[in-house]
């Protein structure tokens, strides 16, 4: 009997070691991004983020210091039960990209967050892009 609570337990360290070094990778990702990227006025950052069950996105004037458009998944108008992951973030980023119409933004610089470029990141490009964003 103790070996087997001995072997969950030491399951159980290996599951949060792993957990941690994919959130400490994906913060030196983001930083090594951000690094390179900032945005204007003219050409606001549109930042993703993406948790388990909802994805963010907003453009930002990083010079400003200051949010000039925001699009969630957790905004009204989009239904996340009746979708795939992936049609959200589709619809997140059109959501955006009519926002940003309504500011003044035409451009932007497109920061993924340390995410791959894939699946759900992707397809808020896609939706933005559409939406007549232009990255």
């Amino acid at each position: 009997m103790a070996r087997r609570s001995e072997s969950s337990a030491l399951n159980a360290t290996n599951t949060m070691a792993k957990t941690a070094r994919k959130v400490t990778q994906r913060a030196r990702i983001r930083r090594r991004i951000r690094s390179k990227i900032s945005g204007t006025a003219e050409r606001p950052r549109l930042s993703v983020f993406r948790s388990n069950k909802h994805m963010y996105a907003q453009l930002i004037d990083d010079l400003a210091g200051r949010t000039l458009a925001a699009a969630g998944s957790t905004d009204a108008g989009i239904d996340v039960s009746a979708k795939s992951p992936s049609e959200v973030g589709k619809a997140v980023g059109e959501l955006l990209a009519a926002r940003a119409k309504d500011a003044g933004v035409t451009t932007c610089v497109f920061d993924r967050g340390g995410y791959r470029y894939h699946g759900r990141v992707k397809a808020l490009a896609d939706g933005a892009r559409e939406g007549g964003l232009q990255f």
